[in-house]
């Protein structure tokens, strides 16, 4: 893959491609949330979801934490209670492993989209099973 098609890729997966911590975990609390308070789901409010957690997404930053503040974010900006979301403090940390593997797939795929639309990935070396990918230890002497 071509160096430069990589670093753009990685950089905006970890500003703009958080959708683990910026999109699906907002959108998971405001479902929860909402009923719990009385606020029916229509689909005028779930529309309104959508375009918040959009424009709330794009200045998260990906970080351990963030996604806690997207999810406040959103809320406050639904109009719904903040203080509910700190129901889930406790489990965060699996919560949060959860949503990093999805972000950091998220990652690789836009990589390797980008590269192929760009045809800068030589697939004969990405499909080759003969490669071995681990790490040999440097010989001592």
């Amino acid at each position: 893959m071509d160096n430069g098609v990589s670093n753009l890729a990685g950089s905006l997966s970890t500003s703009i491609g958080q959708n683990g911590c910026a999109a699906i975990y907002p959108a998971m609390l405001v479902v929860m949330v909402a009923p719990a308070v009385g606020r029916p789901i229509t689909p005028s409010f779930f529309i309104l979801m959508v375009v918040v957690i959009t424009f709330a997404s794009i200045g998260i930053a990906g970080v351990g934490g963030g996604a806690t503040f997207a999810g406040i974010t959103v809320l406050s900006a639904l109009g719904l209670p903040v203080g509910i979301a700190g129901l889930l403090v406790g489990i965060e940390p699996v919560i949060d492993m959860a949503r990093t593997a999805l972000n950091v797939s998220d990652g690789m795929v836009t990589g390797l989209v980008a590269a192929k639309m760009t045809k800068n990935i030589d697939l004969s070396v990405y499909n080759d099973k003969s490669v071995n990918l681990e790490k040999k230890p440097a010989a001592k002497g």
